[in-house]
């Protein structure tokens, strides 16, 4: 019945969903997109509302496809994403260590994600429902590859939206601001 995987996909999937509804809604403590574009502005992640929107979906639809069993490898790469763009973004001159504000956590997340990206998802869930077969070790290194090219790619089109030195940023009309380039 694959129940370590349930329990897996279950409690990281959901986890996930927590973590992206806190950006977006606020709930369980969160900030909301507001805050959470607060937090990408310090970050110099521009545009600060549309990198919370995407981190906050990312997470909320990733977790649910996760949890759900559905799309699993397409689900991890999400969320490596996210997590290797918070360990490039925040906790990496911090070190390994979670107690000292490091990426630990965040590594253990993607460790893993990889390794429900290798398995099918078990047999309670919606690809093994649809006869979906993701296994095999394609699927988490194809996982890894395209989670660290969202990341990457994601870093670098906001530090390409950043208002240059001097300027002031201007809001779009969704309220972002936009350097010179935008």
């Amino acid at each position: 019945m694959n129940i370590g995987r349930l329990v897996a996909r279950t409690v990281i999937g959901g986890l996930f969903v927590g973590h992206g509804t806190q950006k977006l809604m606020g709930w369980f403590g969160g900030p909301g997109l507001e805050g959470t574009a607060g937090m990408m502005q310090s970050l110099e992640m521009h545009p600060p509302r549309r990198n919370a929107m995407a981190a906050g979906v990312t997470e909320t639809a990733g977790g649910t496809l996760l949890t759900l069993g559905l799309a699993t490898p397409l689900a991890c790469a999400g969320l490596i994403g996210t997590m290797i763009t918070a360990i490039r973004k925040v906790h990496w001159s911090s070190g390994p260590w979670a107690a000292a504000g490091g990426y630990e956590y965040n590594l253990v997340l993607i460790a893993g994600l990889l390794a429900l990206a290798e398995q099918k998802p078990g047999d309670i869930s919606v690809d093994s429902a649809l006869g979906l077969d993701w296994t095999g070790f394609k699927w988490p290194l194809a996982a890894l590859g395209a989670g660290a090219a969202a990341s990457a790619t994601t870093i670098w089109l906001g530090g390409r939206a950043a208002p240059e030195e001097g300027q002031s940023p201007t809001p779009d009309a969704d309220g972002d601001s936009q350097g010179p380039e935008s």
